[in-house]
């Protein structure tokens, strides 16, 4: 669905990302609006350096490219919707500075616009990036559904930024204003965090963004004691691959394999690419790629894929990206190639592979966790 934003700053047609058949999603939310009313009032002076973090669609960045900001993101669909829009609305590129999220903007920043993001080790790692390149006098606002924005999040502003203060709750969303305290001592920051794999001798790192950073989650501990095994495959894909630990382990085990690591989040793909060339240096090569899961991929390309797939989009939670890389990964799989796939219980996922493959063999399973493998015919 495309469909308007309509603010003091114009009427914007916008679009999320994935494309999707009735969606019934808005590409931007109250929190988006109250950001663009609140500045209509109190506009942004020109030439302004102004920074975007975390704006899922680009909704801020498109009703604010007169200023030309800089809108960083750790979603690479994030940052192609943003592309998309401005497109959309007949926005020249030069209008908007995209940076990921391990990169940082120039310094002398102005105005700070963050919206919440739902890993809030994500917000911590760029506050604690951001606020030496913060002008003195420089205008910090965080926005947030009320139901998404935690106590923490203030607290985390409060404690690397300065002082804040609360707005009044506007259609379900607030702004949260921190004033920098030049006075404070910034903390060291704690991203990456590493940790050591069990029954291995591999440390891991994990960036800020990554899922379970401080240790392995369960899901991955009980995939990891059921991977495939099979001489005659030869090209792996670990899909939605996260820090990487599920290729690192079929790398062990195919010795003659090659690898490709697939995520959509730039600190995924750096933390898989960090603990790939700790563990194997310079004697073994793979791929890692940041994109909409595997659809740049050729068909006939691959032996066995392995994923996890999340079932949320930041905080919208559905089963569409999990269904979209069932899919691809029926095209890019050989004859004879094996999609493995784990998933919570109560998500089903073996109706939509033994629809989409013709056949499901469950694996493994406990109290929490199934384990399935499709083979494509």
């Amino acid at each position: 669905m495309e469909s308007k934003l309509s603010v003091p700053q114009g009427i914007f047609p916008l679009r999320r990302l994935p494309y999707r058949k009735n969606e019934l999603l808005q590409a931007w939310d109250a929190a988006d609006e109250y950001v663009l009313n609140y500045l209509a009032d109190k506009p942004i002076p020109e030439g302004a350096n102004l920074v975007i973090l975390n704006d899922s669609f680009g909704a801020l960045a498109t009703a604010l490219s007169v200023y030309r900001p800089s809108a960083i993101s750790d979603s690479w669909l994030s940052q192609q919707a943003t592309r998309h829009n401005f497109s959309l609305n007949g926005i020249a590129d030069e209008q908007l500075s995209l940076l990921d999220s391990l990169a940082l903007p120039a310094a002398g920043i102005d105005y700070l616009l963050i919206k919440i993001p739902k890993t809030l080790a994500l917000l911590e790692y760029q506050l604690h990036r951001l606020r030496p390149l913060l002008t003195a006098d420089c205008q910090v606002m965080a926005a947030g559904m009320v139901k998404s924005l935690p106590a923490t999040a203030w607290k985390l502003l409060e404690r690397l930024i300065g002082p804040t203060t609360p707005s009044l709750a506007v259609k379900k969303a607030r702004l949260i204003f921190a004033s920098l305290d030049q006075n404070m001592q910034l903390p060291e920051n704690p991203y990456p965090v590493r940790y050591s794999l069990e029954n291995t001798e591999l440390q891991i790192c994990n960036h800020a963004n990554v899922f379970s950073r401080d240790s392995l989650d369960i899901g991955s501990r009980f995939l990891l004691q059921h991977l495939p095994h099979n001489a005659d495959y030869r090209d792996f894909i670990d899909l939605g691959c996260g820090n990487g630990v599920v290729g690192l382990l079929l790398a062990g085990q195919n010795p003659q394999a090659r690898l490709r690591f697939v995520d959509e989040s730039f600190m995924a793909i750096a933390s898989a690419q960090e603990n790939f060339t700790a563990a194997y240096e310079n004697r073994r090569e793979a791929e890692f790629i940041v994109g909409d899961c595997l659809s740049d991929f050729p068909v006939n390309s691959a032996d066995c894929i392995v994923c996890n797939p999340p079932f949320h989009q930041q905080h919208v939670i559905g089963d569409q990206i999990a269904s979209q890389m069932f899919q691809q990964a029926h095209k890019v799989l050989r004859k004879g190639g094996e999609l493995r796939v784990i998933g919570n219980r109560h998500l089903n996922y073996h109706l939509n592979l033994k629809k989409l493959f013709g056949n499901c063999r469950q694996v493994a399973a406990n109290s929490k966790f199934v384990i399935f493998s499709s083979i494509k015919s």
